[in-house]
C-alpha cells in the first residue's frame, strides 16, 4: 500500500483554490489540475508499507491540539504550481512530532524538509505571471482549523492517483 499522512482540507478551503484553478484555466493554462477530493497538506509521505495498522498506532500517539491554518501566496517547483501556507509554529510542530512517531516504530517516511503547500497544477503550459493578482489575492486569509489527520491511500486510477482516506 501507498500510503501518506496528511491534513484534508475543509470545504472552504477547496472552494477557494478551484475558483484560483477557475482563473488558471480562463487565462489558458492547461496541466494536470488537483481535483477538489485530492486537495490536502503532506505531513509524512510514507510509499510502499503493508502495515497501516501500525502507522494508524503512531499517529494516534501524537497529541493535537486544534489550531488554525491559512493560506498564502502561489509558488512554483519543478512543474508544479502550489499554493502556500502562513507560517504556524503548530503546523511545524504536529509534522515534527508525527515523523518522530513513524521514526521511533522504525516506519520509513520521506525525509525531505517539511514545505507546507497544495498541489494546485502538475505540468502547466504557462506561467505564473499570467495568473491575474486578483486569483492569488482572493486566497490570501483563508483558513481553517486543524483538529485531526488522516491516513491516507494512494492507488493509480484511469485519470490519475486517487486517495483514499484510511482513517482519521
Amino acid at each position: 500500500m501507498r500510503l501518506f499522512i496528511s491534513i484534508n482540507l475543509a470545504d472552504n478551503m477547496k472552494e477557494a483554490i478551484m475558483d484560483v484553478q477557475d482563473s488558471m484555466m480562463f487565462c489558458g493554462i492547461g496541466g494536470n489540475y488537483t481535483r477538489p477530493e485530492n486537495m490536502h497538506i503532506t505531513l509524512a509521505f510514507i510509499g510502499e508499507f503493508a502495515d497501516p495498522e501500525l502507522v494508524l498506532e503512531q499517529i494516534e500517539r501524537v497529541e493535537l491540539e486544534p489550531f488554525t491554518i491559512s493560506l498564502k501566496g502561489i509558488g512554483a517547483f519543478r512543474g508544479l504550481w502550489w499554493i502556500g501556507l502562513e507560517e504556524s509554529e503548530e503546523l511545524k510542530t504536529l509534522a515534527r512530532r508525527i515523523r518522530r512517531s513513524l521514526a521511533e516504530a522504525g516506519i520509513p517516511f520521506d525525509r525531505k524538509k517539511f514545505s507546507p503547500h497544495i498541489t494546485l497544477v502538475r505540468r502547466p503550459d504557462g506561467e505564473l505571471r499570467d495568473l491575474p493578482a486578483e486569483a492569488i489575492e482572493s486566497i490570501t486569509g483563508v483558513s481553517m482549523t486543524v483538529d485531526h489527520v488522516s491516513l491516507m491511500r494512494s492507488d493509480r486510477g484511469k485519470r490519475g492517483m486517487v486517495y483514499k482516506e484510511i482513517c482519521g
